[in-house]
């Protein structure tokens, strides 16, 4: 149990600085925010996974992926965390109207 968990994190923090140097732009998060951005990538890239190609229907829908699906998870949740940060920073400075 503690080797997975090592596992995901490291995962998490590879796909989650891949993510991070793919995206242009700034990104005021840390090690840990970068870890957590992978892990969740992880799990949008098994969300994927699974409703794209139907693999290992009996784990669920919610399932960790591969390097390769965590990165391009991580990227999907990378720009929906912008996009909410932008839209919240225009609506808190008036700005949206």
């Amino acid at each position: 149990m503690l080797g997975v968990i090592v596992s995901l994190l490291i995962i998490g923090l590879i796909a989650g600085a891949i993510a991070r140097l793919v995206v242009p732009g700034r990104d005021p998060m840390g090690i840990l925010g970068t870890i957590l951005l992978g892990v969740v990538g992880s799990f949008i890239g098994g969300f994927l996974g699974f409703a794209l190609f139907h693999k290992e229907p009996q784990d669920g829908f919610l399932q960790p992926s591969g390097l390769l699906g965590s990165i391009i998870g991580a990227i999907i949740a990378l720009l929906i965390y912008r996009f909410a940060v932008q839209r919240r920073r225009r609506t808190f400075l008036g700005w949206h109207r």
